[in-house]
């Protein structure tokens, strides 16, 4: 869950009202709410003329506005505004809504793009196996059946997709096994799409 702001963090971003210029103050807003490492928090204290440590609990601010408006999804200038204080100067309260209206959609598709997902099953292909020789007079003439599964890995973090192929090899007893535990989410999610 994305952590409130408090009115700690509110009173923080008043040392924006330190930047030379707009473009300052939209600089260091972005940058918060992708990366607020070290390196940010030291040009930010540079930039703004403000001790190191002033200029890390700015960024840690912005940071957690940037994460609370993304979270609960506030997407109009007055959902905003009504986070700030009304002693807030007006001027810096507009700008960094504005900021915030103006890169909420970039951080919200990143935001989505990171997210981890599960495997999905991509192509599915069987065959009924009969061993023919073996070392075991058990194994021999046994039906047996492979299922071939092609399943695709999504991986955010490499930015792209792989497909692995797993073959199962199942007895008929393990077949009927999973045939049933399939047979009973099917009704399930018949019963769950009905509603």
């Amino acid at each position: 869950m994305a952590a409130s702001v408090s009115s700690e963090d509110l009173i923080n971003l008043q040392l924006l009202l330190k930047a030379p210029s707009k473009d300052a103050v939209r600089d260091v807003c972005v940058q918060s709410h992708r990366d607020p490492g070290r390196r940010l928090h030291e040009t930010t204290a540079a930039t703004l003329n403000i001790p190191t440590a002033q200029a890390s609990q700015l960024v840690r601010s912005l940071h957690t506005l940037s994460h609370h408006v993304l979270f609960y999804n506030l997407s109009s200038p007055e959902q905003i505004l009504a986070l700030f204080p009304e002693s807030f100067h007006p001027s810096l309260k507009n700008l960094i809504t504005k900021i915030l209206l103006e890169n909420s959609p970039t951080w919200r598709t990143e935001a989505a793009g990171e997210q981890i997902s599960l495997p999905q099953l991509k192509d599915l292909d069987w065959r009924v196996h009969m061993v023919t020789g073996s070392d075991s007079l058990s194994r021999m003439s046994v039906p047996t059946c492979l299922v071939q599964l092609k399943v695709e890995d999504p991986c955010p973090s490499a930015g792209s997709e792989s497909v692995s192929t797993v073959t199962v090899e199942l007895s008929r007893e393990s077949l009927d096994t999973i045939l049933d535990g399939l047979g009973r989410i099917r009704d399930q999610l018949s019963v769950v799409a009905a509603k």
